[in-house]
């Protein structure tokens, strides 16, 4: 494996790298580039354990130790891929953050499967309707892979499960539960979201507060062969065109006049109620 010391910054091999903390530029220019980013040992071997084709590390040259194992493994299985070694101090300038986890790996987006593929074994889904928080997207996913979530359905405009926050948030849970993107226009992607969903056998529960909502533990939920729990934004909730075209509505029940959980903690609550018998 080529062991390269970087002295410029503006070198194009470390375009990959650059701007890290851009929320709008990399969720345009990842997916578009054909790239993704993992950050840590542990989110990078996960990422590797699930075959995602590697095509640079960048780190510092304190940290080469500590990476002598994912080191190993890369040159083993891609020995064509370089290792970029630049001071953390320059670093800071390239990324934009104090590297602090060891190191970076841009690896190349893997295509995503068709619904009907991904759902092929599922009994309890998440959809995220327009989730526009990373954070958030990465909790929903690690605790699908924690509790025992089967899939997760992202809408057109939901944000990127594999954007470099979402993934480290997640602890490479994005590569250990199958996920895809619905297509569609953003405003009415549900319309056949939702007929798709039926024709495959399940029955959809909206996560939302509204005057006919039943609670989640009760019965009519979990006697759903398969579900598919749909999830909203914080501040909106789920739009009114898809609240229309679910076959309930379903609400958490809260204490001490609390109305709702962060949808990544209601999304845990909802995953652990409908796997906790089968777990």
């Amino acid at each position: 494996m080529p062991l390269v010391s970087i002295d410029r910054l503006t070198d194009p091999r470390l375009d990959p790298f650059a701007r890290l903390t851009d929320v709008a530029l990399r969720s345009r220019i990842e997916p578009e580039k054909g790239v993704f980013i993992a950050e840590t040992v542990e989110v990078i071997g996960r990422a590797l354990d699930a075959g995602c084709v590697p095509l640079s590390l960048l780190t510092a040259p304190e940290y080469l130790g500590q990476l002598e194992a994912v080191i190993g493994r890369i040159e083993r299985e891609h020995p064509d891929v370089p290792v970029f070694a630049a001071p953390c101090s320059e670093l800071r300038q390239l990324t934009g953050f104090e590297l602090t986890r060891g190191a970076l790996c841009a690896f190349r987006r893997p295509a995503l499967e068709s619904v009907e593929k991904t759902l092929e074994n599922a009994r309890v889904v998440a959809v995220l309707e327009d989730i526009r928080n990373h954070t958030n997207v990465g909790a929903i996913f690690r605790s699908a892979a924690a509790i025992g979530a089967d899939a997760v359905l992202v809408s057109p405009a939901c944000y990127d499960p594999l954007y470099r926050r979402a993934v480290r948030v997640s602890m490479g849970a994005v590569f250990q539960v199958p996920w895809t993107r619905m297509e569609g226009d953003p405003r009415t992607w549900f319309v056949d979201g939702s007929r798709t969903l039926r024709e495959l056998g399940f029955t959809i529960a909206a996560m939302a507060l509204e005057d006919d909502s039943i609670p989640l533990d009760d019965p009519r939920v979990r006697a759903q062969d398969r579900i598919a729990l749909v999830f909203g934004t914080e501040g909106y909730g789920l739009s009114r065109t898809t609240l229309e075209r679910c076959d309930m509505t379903v609400r958490i029940p809260m204490r001490h006049g609390v109305d709702s959980l962060n949808v990544a903690a209601s999304s845990a609550v909802a995953f652990w109620e409908l796997v906790r018998e089968t777990a």
